[in-house]
């Protein structure tokens, strides 16, 4: 009689342990994960593994594996919440950019007058070409009033009757006249620059003496 060995079966595993082995292997991938948390608007405590959209509007904390806090999140902004903080932020930046603007403002300025002598001196430059304009226009008017004075002369032979004066006569006169207003209103407008010129150099001057006056503070304070 004859007897068949049957081959060995593989072993079979309870379906219990292979989804025990597979829940320690995802506990074990997932042991690095970050858990999110937070309390709601109900006062509940939630936690996730990701962030959280119940809490989207409030801080929401993110835990390492030990429990310890790894970052907290901001809540996340409306709409208008988000427009109004950029628009704080840009002008926040603007605000940074005038202060640096204004410091290399007063650094030029410091390096071009270090002291009161080189700002009256550019003054004094600035008042001298108005002068030039001035001296022009005195030297031309003058030179219109002794015209003026010899057509008078002239126009003395007509002081019965001006209407009988030549016509290029009377026109020169007021060719005089219209040139000698000219002149006038040259010179008052070189004055009224030259006002304006010592007023724009007396403000100038009065910011000047404090930026000096700051930079000699840590002078003095290193000496004391």
């Amino acid at each position: 009689m004859t007897f068949r060995v049957r081959p060995a079966l593989p072993l079979r595993r309870p379906a219990s342990r292979l989804l025990a082995v597979a829940a320690l292997a995802c506990a074990a991938g997932g042991a690095h994960a970050d858990v999110y948390t937070c309390v709601d608007a109900q006062g509940r405590r939630l936690t996730a593994d990701r962030p959280i959209l119940s809490c989207l509007d409030r801080e929401q904390r993110v835990l390492d594996n030990t429990g310890a806090t790894k970052r907290i999140l901001q809540p996340q902004m409306t709409t208008i919440e988000r427009e109004q903080h950029q628009a704080r932020e840009r002008q926040a930046e603007l605000d940074r950019q005038r202060a640096r603007d204004s410091i290399r403002r007063d650094q030029a300025l410091l390096n071009r007058y270090p002291d009161k002598a080189a700002h009256d001196e550019a003054r004094a430059a600035a008042l001298a070409q108005s002068q030039v304009v001035v001296d022009a226009a005195s030297t031309k008017l003058q030179e219109l009033l002794t015209e003026r004075k010899a057509l008078n002369q002239e126009m003395e032979f007509y002081q019965k009757d001006p209407s009988r004066a030549p016509v290029q006569l009377r026109r020169q006169i007021e060719d005089n006249a219209e040139s000698t207003g000219i002149q006038r209103q040259a010179i008052a407008r070189q004055q009224a620059e030259r006002d304006k010129i010592n007023e724009r150099f007396d403000k100038e001057l009065a910011y000047l003496r404090q930026l000096w006056e700051a930079t000699k503070q840590p002078t003095s304070a290193r000496g004391g």
